[in-house]
């Protein structure tokens, strides 16, 4: 039981605290990380340790046990489980009645009742994300049913569902350890909307929603990533029974590979496959831009395979701050499919034997050149 904390700690108060401050300090624990209410990815747990430290401190007998013993009390009955002895604490007597009827509250019925978001994905190409476009879909998307204006119900035949009165919840009393704790949950007979149709309308079934195509229009930002989401507010899905704001529609973007490009954020990387004369002699090339201008790469003599050439403001549009990016060209040899048996006997004749130490020197030699 090394790892569990001291309940004192746990509920934020000293050996010396009376009922009141026990009680006190627990509500307020109790209210900040109740699971259905606190925000907090581990609040079920931090829950039923607090739980479990004022059902031990609040009771005389095991109090006292505790004080002496700690988490391992004489007997092997630890107080972890809530063992040796049973008693019933309400939470509600503990927390008020304020406390649960807040799950009831328009609060929590409104942020339910909102449409679902939906989510498309677009593919755009590099040139559309270089100037930035104006791009037009069409998509099926959910909307209202005009014949119930939502509602589900044929003329408006909807009731108040008589299980939870007509607030879409209801409260369910459940033994938890020492604790009678009361749980709200949706009601099952009207799925929590608080209303039940009468009526099904008979163009939508009853779900209040038809699927339609649209046109939509939106924007394509300059310099924009894959994964990109534009939001456009209030095109998802309609909320349930017409009662509440639609939800959002999001466009992700997907950006297309490019013939020779790769991106990292503003700036353009490409591979250029030169042969050993081109390296030797130097060269000039030029290549069709995504700006539409001409994409001009000089690549000095003596050029080494592996060597990058920067070309400056050539790059994607900074989608913070001013300016493009930059182009980064890596320079490579490339190996000839075939070689004739003149050309290897060439080869042959040229190629100079260097000894181990005259190899080591020129490592040696490039390595230092490559630090400076």
């Amino acid at each position: 039981m090394a790892d569990k904390r001291d309940y004192y700690e746990v509920l934020g108060v000293d050996k010396t605290a009376g009922d009141k401050e026990l009680k006190n300090s627990f509500r307020s624990l109790a209210r900040k990380y109740h699971p259905d209410r606190s925000d907090d990815p581990d609040a079920e747990n931090k829950f039923k340790e607090i739980q479990e430290a004022y059902a031990v401190l609040s009771d005389p007998e095991k109090r006292q046990t505790y004080d002496r013993f700690g988490h391992n009390p004489p007997g092997g009955s630890p107080f972890g489980g809530f063992g040796g002895g049973s008693f019933n604490i309400n939470l509600e007597d503990i927390l008020g009645g304020d406390f649960f009827s807040s799950f009831f509250g328009g609060g929590s019925r409104r942020s339910r009742n909102r449409g679902n978001d939906v989510i498309v994905r677009f593919s755009v190409n590099l040139e559309s994300v270089y100037q930035g476009t104006s791009e037009e879909l069409e998509i099926e998307l959910p909307t209202s049913c005009e014949d119930c204006d939502g509602t589900g119900a044929e003329d408006g035949d909807i009731i108040s569902c008589s299980n939870c009165g007509g607030q879409g919840k209801i409260r369910v009393r459940q033994q938890v350890g020492p604790f009678v704790q009361d749980v709200i949950r949706d009601c099952p007979n009207c799925s929590g909307m608080g209303q039940i149709i009468k009526t099904k309308c008979k163009t939508c079934g009853g779900s209040g929603q038809q699927v339609k195509e649209t046109k939509l229009r939106f924007n394509v930002p300059k310099g924009a990533e894959t994964g990109t989401r534009l939001r456009m507010r209030g095109k998802g899905e309609p909320a349930l029974r017409g009662r509440g704001e639609n939800g959002d529609l999001f466009i992700e973007l997907e950006v297309e590979q490019h013939m020779w490009f790769e991106r990292s954020g503003a700036d353009l990387i490409m591979s250029l496959p030169l042969q050993y004369s081109e390296l030797v002699l130097g060269t000039t090339i030029k290549l069709p831009h995504i700006d539409g201008s001409e994409l001009k790469i000089v690549v000095p003599k003596m050029t080494n395979s592996g060597e990058t050439i920067e070309i400056r403001g050539k790059g994607l549009p900074r989608t913070r701050g001013s300016g493009r990016g930059d182009v980064v060209v890596l320079v490579k040899l490339q190996m000839p499919d075939k070689i004739s048996k003149s050309e290897l006997k060439q080869l042959q004749a040229e190629r100079v034997a260097l000894s181990d130490d005259e190899i080591q020197e020129i490592i040696k030699s490039d390595a230092e050149e490559r630090r400076q």
